[in-house]
């Protein structure tokens, strides 16, 4: 059973044990920003708020104290930070909000359960970003393909979209070159990835031995 440290007397609140909330969240914090960093490459400054946001929250947690009337001040205080910074993607959204739950719980004295479930939290997280979980099956693609102006690029590569893909889409139409050329920007999905070296050899075939561009669907970058 999880008991919190802190004197449950409202308005008290021992040094000590300020100190220890403060130092557990601090290390629950660069424990979360290692097991985020391991994924791969990101940004100093966010893992600086991952570092900092627990012992944040715990100081305005321990702060109220089960005041409502300083609970409100602080909700207000907090609606006037507005933040402008690029939008997230779903998994900084997800460990940020973690980061903040291990503060809740430091802030309340839960100092073992938020220790149990920053590891258990964190086991998980990287099971799921070592292994092939939620990943498609089907490659999913962006293809840009160049023209010459005299081809009629309503159905000039479907036969071969009909051979290597399962889904093909025509986005947009773009002149380029003074109108001497055109970009065609499409969506696919690949029905064996191995075979994307034979699919652009038949369309530079098709087109001339012009530009053509393959590459990863831009919405595959988890945003919400």
């Amino acid at each position: 059973m999880f008991t919190s440290v802190l004197n449950s007397a409202e308005g008290s609140l021992a040094i000590q044990n300020g100190v220890l909330c403060s130092l557990v969240s601090l290390t629950l914090g660069f424990l979360i920003a290692f097991i985020y960093g391991f994924q791969g490459a990101c940004s100093k400054n966010f893992m600086m708020t991952l570092v900092m946001l627990p012992v944040l929250v715990q100081m305005v947690i321990m702060l109220v104290n089960g005041n409502l009337g300083t609970s409100v001040a602080v909700l207000g205080a907090f609606s006037l930070v507005r933040f402008r910074s690029v939008p997230g993607t779903s998994k900084e959204m997800a460990v940020i909000f973690f980061a903040m739950a291990v503060g809740l719980a430091t802030g309340t004295g839960f100092l073992s359960f938020a220790a149990v479930m920053t590891f258990v939290v964190g086991i998980v997280f990287l099971v799921l970003e070592k292994s092939r979980f939620g990943e498609w099956r089907q490659e999913r693609k962006d293809l840009r393909i160049t023209i010459a102006e005299h081809l009629d690029y309503t159905e000039i590569f479907d036969d071969i979209f009909q051979k290597y893909t399962s889904k093909s889409c025509l986005q947009k139409v773009k002149t380029t070159n003074l109108g001497s050329m055109y970009e065609l920007d499409y969506h696919i999905t690949l029905k064996d990835i191995r075979k994307e070296k034979e699919m652009l050899d038949a369309i530079r075939c098709r087109n001339g031995n012009l530009t053509v561009i393959c590459g990863r669907r831009a919405t595959m970058q988890e945003e919400l």
